[in-house]
């Protein structure tokens, strides 16, 4: 989108990903593509997309697949293609295909880590590519009388290494190969590779991007989260799945299980998928996260900052009275709020008039772009057993431009006589607000 065409779109857009930049500043991403990217050409458009990261101050982790490539060797020698249980058998004519098949990949994708060409978004990029033999690998054996040969597992990961290259500033690529101390190579798959790099890492993202755009519900409805329970039913159930999300989902599950915060499924034939995941709230693929992102809690001093970047709208509109930032600090002891991945999205807050046994729902805010995933109830429902628990028997609000939203939850709407004495005192009677209370 070129800046001219649309400037207040871009400066909205630019300012809204401020949060993610500042909270992915010297963290650690692990992202796995398989060799299908690279024999599609579409390796040019991720690489402007690492490149950013990087600049970003992101410590990345690449780990590339070599599958078609390494099917392309094998007919070009007349070999066959072996599988057994969905592993394939690696003899060592097969090794040796894997491992020209992988090296070729490997310098394709460093060239192109490399370009720095003017006018684009290469430009000026100096990415510094490291390798090595930082994965130690086993072979996997023999499955039901079947032996593997050279189809390995990871054994370990060389961390202190990875760090090493990271902190010297430089995106670590890793090949699916593995290495023995006895000086075999063993053919690993990138999944196995990506997982147990991100698990070692204690990586804050693992990402795969694959055929599919996610997971799907039953009726073909892209699931943007999944905790690590709902992902587990996900694949006991008897639905047949992608081939790709059966291969990336339970690594997915053991990864979060491990410790890795958060684990992306998303699209390779999206152009800026990794970009349209990381950097906004909606994301487009399916996020497996150990359990659920949000969060209610009382709100804290530190809160002040997102509570007044969510009423300040609000008010400007007229829908809420304004307050200032002192009155917030004082009265922060009554507020809640709804984060989701550690950004405030909703709050309220609770006046309690305990002679009357009631209690004023006040400030009840959700950010604009989350009006439509059920938070307001959420917030309206802990605030309800709240004022259970301090004995109220009414719950009131005051409001100009939400009277819809509180009758369809059961709010009556009441005269301005039937609010506590000390809030009506207070009533403000230009603004007019109309009165609902609720039995609770």
């Amino acid at each position: 989108m070129p800046i001219t065409a649309h400037p207040c779109n871009f400066v909205d857009w630019f300012r809204s990903v401020a949060p993610y930049i500042n909270a992915f500043r010297g963290r650690t991403f692990v992202i796995a593509f398989g060799g299908e990217v690279v024999a599609d050409g579409k390796f040019v458009e991720l690489t402007h997309d690492f490149n950013l990261l990087a600049a970003l101050g992101i410590r990345l982790v690449l780990v590339h697949g070599a599958r078609p490539q390494i099917e392309q060797h094998l007919a070009k020698n007349n070999l066959g293609d072996t599988y057994h249980q969905g592993i394939r058998m690696t003899d060592a004519e097969c090794m040796q295909c894997v491992k020209e098949a992988a090296g070729r990949v490997r310098v394709e994708i460093e060239a192109l880590l490399s370009m720095g060409l003017a006018n684009s978004p290469m430009a000026n990029a100096d990415i510094r590519v490291a390798g090595g033999n930082f994965i130690t690998a086993q072979p996997i054996g023999i499955i039901n009388g079947v032996d593997l040969m050279h189809t390995g597992s990871v054994r370990k990961v060389d961390v202190a290494a990875l760090n090493d290259r990271m902190d010297f500033g430089e995106v670590v690529l890793l090949s699916p190969l593995g290495y023995s101390p006895t000086g075999e190579v063993f053919n690993v798959t990138l999944e196995d590779i990506a997982t147990a790099t991100a698990i070692a890492l204690d990586a804050d993202k693992l990402v795969f991007l694959m055929d599919t755009d996610g997971v799907h519900d039953k009726k073909g409805n892209l699931l943007k989260e999944l905790t690590v329970a709902a992902a587990q039913t996900v694949l006991a159930g008897k639905r047949k799945l992608p081939d790709d999300v059966g291969m990336f989902l339970p690594c997915a599950i053991r990864a979060c299980e491990a410790g890795v915060a958060r684990t992306h499924l998303i699209s390779r034939h999206t152009d800026g998928a990794v970009l349209q995941e990381l950097f906004s709230d909606e994301g487009i693929g399916t996020m497996v996260v150990e359990s659920t992102l949000n969060t209610l809690r009382a709100a804290t001093i530190e809160d002040v900052g997102g509570i007044l970047h969510l009423l300040r709208p609000l008010e400007a509109e007229g829908i809420l009275v304004r307050r200032n930032r002192e009155l917030l600090e004082r009265e922060i002891d009554r507020f809640v709020v709804l984060e989701h991945d550690h950004r405030i999205v909703g709050c309220a807050a609770l006046y309690p008039f305990p002679d009357e046994a009631a209690a004023e729902l006040a400030c009840l805010a959700v950010d604009a772009q989350c009006r439509d995933r059920g938070y307001g109830q959420v917030i309206l429902d802990h605030m309800t057993s709240l004022a259970k628990t301090q004995g109220m028997k009414k719950l009131f609000v005051l409001t100009t431009r939400t009277a819809h939203w509180f009758i369809e939850r059961a709010f009556s709407e009441a005269d301005v006589s039937a609010l506590p004495a000390q809030k009506k005192s207070l009533y403000n009677w230009q603004r007019k607000s109309k009165v609902f209370v609720r039995k609770i």
